[in-house]
């Protein structure tokens, strides 16, 4: 170690007037000693003083550039280092040397950019403002035979892509073609495995998910998925689903998606859609969440029911529904509810048979199925008044939904349940399935929605409630009662921030209500005719002459 000491004291004197044979060998020492032991002599370079003296060595012209910019790498190993090494200014003269042409110098520097800046996002935040993206991005085109000079592109590119400013930067070069091109030559897994580590996080770009499109990713993907579905080795099953995984983020995006679907004609579409019938899980899963991504816009949706998708979508489901996998389900059931937006699909998906598709799966125990096969259902019963009449009658289904309704845990699914009960009200205006709900003892849960945080809710709620009272009101008067109804719509009258259209379907049910004697004497016995009259003034119109028709009637009733 006495060399070491010797080094360091002549680098801290020299370097101003000495030979570069002598600095060469001063550097030797130190990086011998690194070696030997990297935590000690980081320790003492630190103490010397030495850090600063390195700043202005870093220039292009010195023969010595790589190795200063190899020993600062190698003390940035360091947690401890990496502040002093940013103290002593070693930062911008680092991000200067990215532009020279020597390979070597452009390794170390590299490296030593990367382990300074290791884990700090206000680092590697400096560096992204400091223009690094586009000339790392330029390196790699450059540099593209140099194998150790590509993977520090990208470990470089992989940790900044994890920051959400370095994308627009990353958007504005070649970065697409770039790494599609690189991907085309790789033969080894672990090569593939670190450029997809990079894609991942860029293809959360819709701009980036375009250009990698049009440089020609998904034809490198599907071919991946070809050579390694039928294999049971471990590399290729982690390739399988990396590669169809990443196929699936770039359909997020709407333009992307767009170009990949071809109306319905896309080589692309034709080849995700062999996936479903597949034997692999990752495949099928990849396929249900690839249709659920192209089924974002109602004239794709059009497009796939009426070429036979809800088929096997379902021919799928029905292989999963015995101890099924969760993600295919969950991922086959959003398909399915994405398809059933549009109002001419509808009828199309229930007549092949759709809800007592997704009804097998009434039993999951699993939220996120639930969560889905709640939404599927709501949105194939919208405005069809036999499948939700049908539907309403089944009191297994309304009985599961009632349970549902106190999933305190899972709020997403207590709201779906909420508002199917609602919607089988509404869309089937049928005295039958309001008895089947009263008996199963929904009727609270309903009332209880009217108070929900979210307006649309409030008012499925409120309308379904109407209808109760107007249909069967006799038959839930006792529920109603029990749940406190009247004390709400009381209230929802009286708070200044209820919503127009809460404030008018609360009166219309007041009126409907009045019809039931001990709901009567509930009404009079709170002061409703102070609050209406109140809202005789309302600046929305609809609510003002609701408020005067209410006036009217409370007072025939008193």
């Amino acid at each position: 170690m006495d060399n070491l000491s010797d080094a360091l004291k002549k680098l801290k004197i020299t370097t101003t007037d000495s030979t570069a044979d002598s600095l060469e060998g001063c550097l030797d020492c130190l990086l011998q000693a690194l070696a030997q032991n990297n935590t000690e002599t980081s320790e003492k370079i630190q103490k010397s003083g030495v850090l600063q003296v390195f700043a202005s060595l870093l220039t292009p012209q010195s023969s010595c550039t790589a190795k200063v910019a190899n020993i600062i790498a190698e003390v940035a190993r360091n947690e401890f280092m990496r502040n002093p090494c940013v103290d002593a200014g070693l930062i911008p003269p680092l991000v200067q040397l990215l532009n020279c042409k020597d390979q070597e110098v452009l390794l170390q520097t590299g490296r030593a950019l990367g382990n300074i800046c290791y884990d700090s996002h206000t680092l590697q935040s400096q560096l992204i403002n400091m223009g690094v993206i586009p000339t790392l991005v330029k390196l790699l085109g450059i540099h593209c035979q140099n194998a150790a000079l590509t993977e520090m592109c990208l470990v470089a590119f992989g940790n900044l892509a994890e920051l959400e400013s370095s994308k627009e930067q990353f958007a504005y070069t070649n970065i697409a073609e770039e790494l599609v091109k690189l991907f085309k030559k790789q033969i080894e897994h672990d090569k593939k495995e670190m450029i997809f580590e990079v894609l991942a996080p860029l293809a959360e770009n819709d701009v980036i998910k375009l250009q990698l499109v049009e440089a020609g990713l998904v034809e490198c993907l599907l071919e991946i998925v070809q050579k390694t579905v039928d294999s049971d080795k471990e590399d290729d099953i982690a390739e399988l689903k990396t590669a169809s995984d990443l196929m699936v983020l770039l359909l997020l995006g709407d333009e992307s998606m767009q170009k990949l679907f071809e109306g319905g004609k896309g080589s692309v579409f034709q080849r995700v859609l062999s996936w479903i019938p597949s034997n692999s899980h990752q495949l099928q899963l990849a396929g249900a969440l690839a249709i659920a991504n192209f089924a974002r816009n109602d004239g794709n949706c059009i497009h796939m029911v009426d070429n036979g998708i809800v088929q096997k979508l379902m021919d799928l489901l029905d292989r999963h529904v015995e101890d099924g996998n969760v993600t295919v389900q969950h991922a086959a059931l959003s398909a399915l509810r994405n398809l059933a937006i549009p109002v001419v699909n509808k009828a199309k998906m229930l007549s092949a048979g759709v809800a007592e598709a997704v009804l097998k799966f009434l039993r999951s125990e699993m939220p996120p199925v639930q969560f889905k096969l709640l939404g599927t259902l709501r949105m194939l019963i919208d405005a069809q008044a036999e499948a939700a009449e049908q539907l309403g009658k089944n009191v297994k289904l309304v009985e599961r939904l009632v349970e549902w309704c106190e999933a305190k845990d899972h709020a997403g699914v207590m709201g779906e349940s909420n508002r199917l009960l609602s919607a089988l009200i509404r869309h089937s205006k049928s005295k039958d399935v309001i008895r089947t709900i009263v008996q199963s003892g929904g009727i609270k849960h309903l009332v209880t929605m009217a108070t929900s945080e979210h307006v649309i809710m409030q008012n499925e709620a409120l309308v379904a409630l109407a209808l109760i009272a107007a249909l069967e009101l006799v038959t839930a008067e006792k529920d109603l009662e029990n749940a406190q109804l009247v004390q709400i719509l009381h209230r929802l009258l009286s708070d200044d921030r209820s919503a127009p259209e809460i404030k008018y379907n609360s009166m219309v049910l007041i009126c409907a209500l009045i019809g039931s004697e001990p709901l009567q004497k509930e009404v009079q016995s709170m002061a409703f005719l102070e609050v209406v009259s109140k809202l005789r003034s309302h600046e929305n119109k609809t609510v003002a002459q609701q408020a005067s028709l209410t006036e009217q009637r409370l007072a025939v009733e008193s």
